[in-house]
């Protein structure tokens, strides 16, 4: 399909030989024995370094993008006052917490009125959460 052969045009551009040729599979015929299409390969200095620039642009958005998300995350997550989290320890926190979401759920220790949406709810899960989280780091660090 066009689709396919546009992906697998694709995957040959990033993926490059010694000297930035494109490997020998890259010109192979497709399953339907068709050539997959290729744009020209840049000759111009102009060219590669416009490439790069458009480049570089696509990467700072996508990066920028990933940040903004990353913030929102921290914003919904219970975290205490002595946390500055990596992106990674966002991630891990942020499982964690739908894990113990989760066993509150399931526990249904709470009663219906502090599940709803509201301001008062959402401290009570916090403050219950950052227990839940520092007996876990406590139980962890004895174990250890």
């Amino acid at each position: 399909s066009e689709e396919e052969g546009e992906r697998l045009h694709k995957k040959c551009l990033r993926k490059r030989g010694q000297g930035g040729k494109p490997t020998e599979d890259c010109g192979a015929p497709s399953p339907q024995g068709k050539r997959s299409k290729r744009s020209p390969v840049p000759q111009s200095f102009e060219d590669v370094h416009t490439q790069r620039v458009i480049a570089n642009v696509r990467e700072r958005q996508r990066t920028q993008s990933l940040n903004d998300a990353f913030a929102e995350l921290r914003k919904i997550i219970p975290t205490l006052p002595s946390d500055k989290l990596s992106k990674i320890q966002t991630l891990k926190l942020a499982a964690r917490y739908i894990d113990f979401l989760y066993q509150v759920l399931q526990s249904d220790e709470l009663d219906h009125k502090i599940t709803s949406c509201n301001y008062l709810a959402h401290e009570r899960l916090s403050y219950a959460f950052s227990v839940w989280r520092m007996e876990g780091a406590w139980s962890m660090s004895a174990s250890h």
